[in-house]
């Protein structure tokens, strides 16, 4: 057990930064809510398709979205399956939150076509880091287990493909976007990571008949 806990991230919704978060409630503010457009007033279907630690999908279960979990690597996965249960059994709060909440196995760029969704939010692997201080060790853990992310350009196609009406993308505040097949419509930057926001225009109205 040992060996398992320093080799392996900590996924935890109960406790530590996550727990804190939600208990101070300090997340109503995060930069997140801002891109994805999710706020207790506009609880929206989000499909996270990295799902990682899964810090960005309980912030958004806990403003009230339901949330669609993809991750592909197995470690990982099952890393959050068990957090989730172990938050579910917490409280009555909790398992709230937790109920909104769906993890799926399986790589996003075969699920996101098959799927409808108000936004798809997207956080792959960030390039390393070369000036800044060294990448916390729970994500560096993650990267041993995620590997680089080389695919993050199919990846973010494939949302922009896919049936929803946002898709974010987290990034590097300075590093170069990934290719994708158009800009983003506007972005939102924080003091590290920025998010680039591709909204779909909504098709334009039927004209109306009138008399000539």
């Amino acid at each position: 057990m040992a060996e398992s806990a320093s080799t392996a991230p900590a996924v935890d919704f109960v406790g530590g930064a996550v727990g804190y978060r939600f208990r101070s409630q300090a997340g109503r503010s995060h930069a997140l809510l801002k891109a994805t457009g999710v706020s207790p007033a506009r609880p929206l279907h989000v499909v996270d398709a990295t799902a990682g630690l899964g810090r960005d999908a309980f912030l958004l279960a806990s403003m009230g979205a339901t949330v669609t979990l993809i991750e592909r690597v197995p470690e990982v996965h099952a890393l959050l399956a068990e957090a989730l249960e172990a938050a579910r059994s917490e409280s009555d709060e909790l398992a709230g939150i937790i109920g909104r909440m769906t993890l799926l196995h399986g790589d996003a760029r075969a699920l996101l076509p098959t799927m409808q969704a108000d936004v798809i939010t997207i956080d792959p692997m960030h390039p390393p880091r070369t000036k800044t201080a060294l990448v916390k060790q729970e994500m560096r853990l993650l990267r041993d287990l995620v590997g680089a992310d080389l695919d993050v350009a199919e990846l973010l196609a494939a949302a922009l493909s896919a049936d929803c009406r946002r898709v974010v993308l987290k990034w590097p505040l300075r590093a170069a976007a990934p290719p994708a097949p158009r800009k983003p419509s506007h972005q939102i930057a924080g003091k590290t990571v920025r998010y680039d926001v591709f909204v779909r225009s909504q098709p334009a109205a039927e004209p109306t008949a009138r008399n000539v």
